[in-house]
């Protein structure tokens, strides 16, 4: 092989890693297996979402419609603030809080209707992508109850 055509070879090989980076990247929300939360002995939903560089984890939850979820968000990242909106009011929540980094929080709501619900957080620098375009959003399943 000719040292041009290694050149090239190496240039290829290096144009498919960043390309299968690319696509591992753009992968949907949701992509993790279900959670399905269990009602505690205190009749509420628990469970932690960690909030890390660019994801939740778990990203996608499944709780029971008209019983309530008590929801801790841990966020393990150093310096990079994240949030967490969860909005539909007419499933009966409306959540908007900022997770500093570092920290935890509590957020409670009673879903009132069934249905798929998107999480995300929405936090970008000025000329960037939000966090959410990085990938970091999730699913909350509200099913009838099981």
């Amino acid at each position: 092989m000719t040292r041009v055509q290694s050149s090239l070879s190496a240039a290829a090989c290096c144009l498919g890693a960043v390309l299968v980076g690319s696509l591992i990247h753009l992968s949907p929300a949701g992509a993790g297996e279900p959670v399905v939360v269990p009602v505690g002995a205190d009749g509420v939903q628990h469970a932690t979402i960690t909030l890390d560089s660019y994801t939740y984890t778990p990203d996608y939850l499944v709780v029971q419609v008209g019983k309530p979820v008590e929801l801790t968000l841990t966020s393990v990242t150093v310096i990079t603030p994240h949030n967490f909106l969860l909005t539909d009011p007419a499933a009966g929540f409306t959540i908007r809080e900022d997770v500093r980094a570092g920290k935890t929080l509590k957020v409670r709501f009673t879903p009132t209707q069934p249905g798929t619900f998107l999480y995300y957080c929405d936090k970008k620098l000025l000329f960037m992508a939000s966090h959410q375009e990085k990938g970091m959003e999730g699913r909350l399943e509200v099913r009838q109850p099981f």
